[in-house]
């Protein structure tokens, strides 16, 4: 079972060799990087690629991590149970399976993402140590274990916001997802908009890198954001000369797609001011 990539995702061959990695450790991949680099897409890709269901576990800054082996709804079962209702005989009416719980029960292999982990509690990785690491839980209202028939692809992103606990990284195989370099965001951008004109895709993406690379931006442009706005130029069907007469104020055209706060936006418009005023 090897990941390859897919027509519809450029892997890199180091993330190729991550995925496989892990699969073969039979351990989580704990995957880092950017917001917008296709940290989530590959877990989907990964899914797509092997044949294998995919089971989603997006977190909040609310999420507990009982919440994704079960949850039991103590509140409705004495309610039912003031009501006379015959299900309160069997407390499995008032548990509600997590989705490592799906994962473990599932009749096959699956890939599981936690998505976004360091949303969460601190405490959150380190209270999942022993479900992913035995691929089993205790289920203490029914005094049944659950053990995982087959063990799941385990894929957790990260956008960096917050340190994660070491015994919890000691469990992962970690792979960090660097910022595309200008020869494999040709080859993304040639994935999803095919037959691009070579002109137009050189000089957007010399304009898009010249913007990531300004000192002073708040955010980054991402790559999802860069696709939106070449989506955008394609649609206005501008061209490469278009693109070029934007240099006198800084800002490019549609930079709505790429620049998302006012702070970065009017950092470009003082540049501009700058640079019109030494002339």
């Amino acid at each position: 079972m090897k990941f390859t990539g897919t027509d519809s995702y450029v892997a890199t061959e180091d993330l190729t060799v991550a995925v496989n990695a892990a699969i073969t450790l039979e351990r989580p991949l704990l995957v880092k990087g950017e917001p917008g680099t296709g940290k989530t897409e590959l877990a989907r890709q990964v899914a797509q690629a092997l044949g294998l269901r995919m089971i989603e576990w997006h977190v909040k800054s609310t999420t507990r991590a009982s919440q994704g082996l079960y949850e039991y709804d103590a509140v409705s079962r004495l309610r039912d149970s003031q009501l006379g209702d015959p299900r309160v005989n069997d407390v499995r009416n008032y548990i509600r399976k997590g989705k490592l719980w799906e994962a473990f029960e599932a009749e096959e292999r699956v890939v599981l993402l936690i998505d976004e982990i360091d949303k969460a509690d601190i405490e959150f990785p380190n209270d999942l140590l022993q479900e992913l690491d035995r691929m089993e839980f205790f289920v203490h209202e029914t005094g049944e274990t659950i053990r995982a028939r087959h063990r799941p692809i385990v894929i957790i992103t990260s956008n960096n916001e917050k340190e994660l606990p070491d015994a919890f990284l000691r469990r992962c195989f970690f792979h960090y997802i660097r910022f595309p370099d200008m020869e494999t965001m040709k080859r993304i951008v040639e994935v999803h908009f095919p037959g691009i004109k070579e002109r137009l895709l050189a000089t957007a993406l010399t304009r898009f890198y010249e913007i990531r690379e300004q000192a002073g931006l708040k955010k980054k442009p991402s790559t999802s954001e860069a696709l939106d706005w070449l989506k955008l130029l394609l649609a206005e069907d501008l061209d490469a000369e278009d693109l070029k007469r934007e240099g006198a104020s800084l800002l490019p055209k549609l930079h709505g797609a790429l620049l998302k706060n006012e702070q970065d936006v009017h950092l470009f418009e003082r540049l501009a001011f700058m640079a019109r005023g030494q002339r």
